[in-house]
């Protein structure tokens, strides 16, 4: 991050972000979807949407707006594509989870929401995708971890166009047989590749840079890592090469998942001992509070691992899909994302506040702008209710999940505070809080001053 271009649009992404976090909790709070619903109810995919796309999807593309070209050493290409893909993503996410409540018959909305909405957030992806595809490829030779950033583009791709390709059966606009076929038979292939592919496998090529960078930790390309490129890309492969075995009506999809499954694991594996090593030969002892809350993070990885080979051995998967996808999406990737935000908000903040000051008048430190004694317990307790959460629909407790979602939103509320007051430099004692030259920042939108940089 140091040295890199501001980018404009980032905070206006994470803050679209944790508002559909703040929805999706609500909902599961409230009792809808999964597991009041069935797995399969257009109730469920309303709340999966909210938090696959709403959240994990539109904090990745916040985070990769600022982290391609720190990972590549060179600017963003089509900066002027950011806004318009936020607009039209928000608008796509919003008509898409309201066209699944229609279809549960909540509401009266004609069919053509779905694919109308579906185009939106297809069109809002290839902006956005556009822009990153375009700085990596003019990057090359890339780095590894900027390898990683690509290939889950590339599961990104599959992801939407198989969710297109539902939502224009559903709305029907697509009533060929390879259409509906890839609509009965695709939909566990568009959540593999949108969570293990587009979300996971990118989060893990950006954590290598910023876990290194943080920590202070060597940053060398590894044996190791590159395995853990290699077997994750194969995995990703396999999978998606499903799909045109499923146009073709063609046998040996099993033969392409099994191997699949086994390189998924093996890349998890040495992913874990790629972090544990960056932990111990860190050269900073004391370690931030992202870092710290980030290993909770971890910890539901290798839970989600453990739990997934479990599964698969008992042959008990759709029994535990449930907790599986919870898991990963709240304990590994939602725990993630609120830990690094507790450092990435802070640190654009103070550089866009302080940034014009700097070397000019006394600045305070970026460790200023929050508290991290005060945030630590509320990490602790979303990590206990995200466990709670999984253990409840292991055991098929609605109310105790309720229970814990509610515990959960609290303390995501209490981090969306967190992360205001960092914003609005409340923290910072009065004195350094605006010293002359600095410039207080928008809650969430560019200033004037950014709106004018190339």
């Amino acid at each position: 991050m140091f040295g890199a271009t501001l980018s404009r649009w980032t905070m206006s992404y994470f803050a679209a972000a944790l508002a559909f976090l703040l929805i999706g909790e609500t909902m599961m709070v409230l009792g809808y979807g999964y597991p009041a619903a069935a797995i399969e109810a257009p109730e469920t995919l309303a709340l999966v949407h909210t938090i696959a796309l709403g959240w994990l999807s539109l904090l990745m593309a916040g985070a990769l707006l600022q982290f391609v070209p720190v990972l590549v050493g060179r600017p963003l290409c089509c900066t002027h594509l950011a806004l318009p893909a936020l607009v039209l993503l928000v608008a796509g996410i919003g008509g898409l989870v309201l066209g699944f409540v229609g279809l549960s018959g909540s509401i009266d909305l004609p069919p053509i929401v779905l694919p109308v909405a579906a185009a939106l957030t297809i069109a809002g992806f290839a902006l956005i995708g556009a822009a990153f595809a375009v700085t990596l490829w003019r990057a090359r030779p890339l780095p590894l971890t900027a390898r990683f950033v690509v290939v889950g583009l590339g599961a990104l791709v599959v992801t939407v166009l198989l969710g297109g390709n539902y939502a224009f059966v559903r709305g029907g606009l697509a009533e060929a047989d390879a259409a509906i076929a890839l609509t009965l038979e695709g939909v566990s292939l568009h959540a593999v590749l949108g969570l293990g592919g587009w979300l996971t496998f990118t989060t893990m090529g950006v954590s290598y840079r910023l876990l290194t960078m943080f920590m202070l930790s060597p940053d060398a390309e590894r044996r190791s890592s590159r395995v853990v490129w290699l077997s994750g890309s194969g995995a990703l492969g396999l999978v998606a090469g499903v799909v045109p075995l499923i146009l073709a009506g063609s046998p040996g999809r099993l033969a392409l998942l099994v191997p699949a499954a086994c390189l998924g694991v093996l890349a998890v594996v040495f992913y874990a001992s790629d972090i544990f090593r960056i932990y111990r030969e860190r050269r900073r002892r004391e370690i931030e509070l992202n870092t710290r809350a980030s290993i909770g993070a971890f910890g539901a990885l290798a839970a989600a691992t453990v739990l997934f080979v479990g599964l698969l051995v008992t042959d008990r998967m759709e029994q535990g899909i449930g907790s599986l996808v919870y898991l990963v999406a709240f304990g590994w990737l939602t725990g993630m994302g609120l830990a690094q935000l507790y450092k990435i908000i802070p640190f654009m903040t103070w550089l866009e506040c302080y940034g014009p000051a700097l070397g000019r008048t006394p600045t305070p430190r970026v460790q200023d702008l929050v508290v991290e004694r005060r945030a630590f317990g509320w990490f602790r307790a979303f990590y206990a209710s995200v466990l709670i959460a999984t253990l409840s629909l292991s055991v098929g407790a609605q109310p105790l999940f309720r229970l814990a979602s509610l515990c959960q939103l609290v303390a995501i509320l209490v981090l969306v505070l967190e992360f205001t007051r960092a914003r609005r430099l409340s923290n910072v004692p009065a004195s350094l809080r605006l010293p002359t030259g600095a410039q207080r920042p928008h809650l969430f939108l560019p200033s004037f001053q950014l709106w004018r940089q190339p």
